[in-house]
């Protein structure tokens, strides 16, 4: 009992300080690889609305890191610790017993939070009404009724903080532009030599992080409408601003995301929300203000989920939300730029 105690306490520690980076000896994360970055895709896939999302790069998954994180976000719970042998389903975990937990604020019963199981029947894998429950990862397995997290275990069950059952899809607008000196010149970094991406961050009110502004698409709506409808009420407070100034954003922001966006992910997402039941998946778009007269123009300012907004530079010591960090990464290498 007691071995079996200090190897958890072990795995827990080791946890913490993967979370953060840190090297160290306690073991060593191997990530799987589902597609290599060097792998570039320049296929091509439009909206309904004639929006051309040009896919650059696909990210590193199965980084199950930050979803391992001792404690639960926004509550005291616990996660059950899991090491990386532990992770996949197919390895027995003899011993597995990890809380069932979901949020006060989707036990309520929101309108965008499913039931619990038991109480409806879900039909997973496939276009759920207006709900979609299909995973970019392909076809997840289901047991007992319940979905499983494609990556494997996270030492909680449940839904946590998330809606959905299984798969809760989300939109990333990462827009960009170039940072520039007063003749409107591209700065170049003292070190990389390179020119100096600039993109638009927001710090989250629910764990003062900061991130991509984004959010989840609603059921039937086009992920083109939600990254606009996003970038919008987060970025530029459209929400709480006058008709006439709103119209304003409106046509600024049409005009910047009429144009072929680059896709640069979309898939399952290491996000500390996620359990075994329930994970984030995510469409990350990069839409560029070449020439800064677009949405470069407007005053940023801070609404809805966002506590803060502001052009940062990109770079690779910018500690970001989730895997957001990966993804900027992607953007720099496509656009050539400084990281």
């Amino acid at each position: 009992m007691i071995i079996f105690a200090l190897r958890q306490k072990i795995v827990q520690i080791s946890l913490a300080i993967n979370l953060f980076g840190f090297q160290h000896k306690v073991y060593t994360y191997r990530p799987r690889v589902t597609q290599d970055i060097a792998s570039i895709s320049t296929r091509y896939i439009s909206s309904s609305l004639s929006y051309g999302f040009k896919r650059i790069f696909t990210m590193r998954s199965g980084a199950q890191i930050k979803c391992r994180c001792p404690e639960y976000p926004s509550s005291k719970i616990k996660r059950f610790p899991v090491s990386d042998s532990q992770l996949d389903w197919s390895q027995s975990f003899q011993g597995y017993d990890p809380i069932n937990y979901t949020h006060p604020s989707v036990a309520k019963k929101p309108i965008w939070a499913d039931p619990e199981i038991g109480t409806f029947t879900p039909q997973f894998n496939t276009l759920d009404g207006d709900v979609d429950r299909r995973s970019f990862e392909g076809c997840y397995k289901v047991e007992d009724g319940k979905p499983l997290n494609p990556h494997g275990r996270t030492g909680i069950v449940g839904r946590g903080l998330l809606g959905r059952w299984g798969p809760n899809h989300a939109a990333d607008p990462i827009v960009t532009r170039w940072k520039v000196d007063a003749q409107s010149e591209k700065i170049l970094h003292h070190v990389t030599k390179k020119p100096v991406l600039q993109f638009v961050s927001i710090k989250r009110k629910d764990c003062g992080e900061w991130a991509i502004p984004g959010g989840m698409v609603d059921p039937g709506e086009q992920v083109s409408l939600t990254l606009q409808r996003e970038f919008s009420e987060e970025a530029l407070n459209s929400l709480g601003v006058p008709q006439l100034e709103k119209s304003k954003i409106h046509e600024r922001i049409t005009q910047l995301f009429k144009y072929a966006g680059f896709e640069v992910f979309k898939g399952y997402v290491d996000d500390p929300r996620n359990t075994d039941n329930a994970w984030m998946e995510t469409v990350a778009i990069n839409f560029h203000d070449e020439n800064g007269n677009s949405v470069s123009e407007l005053p940023l300012q801070a609404g809805d989920d966002a506590a803060q907004v502001q052009w940062v530079d990109m770079d690779s010591s910018f500690p970001l939300y989730a895997s957001h960090s990966h993804l900027l990464e992607l953007v720099a290498k496509e656009r050539k730029s400084h990281w």
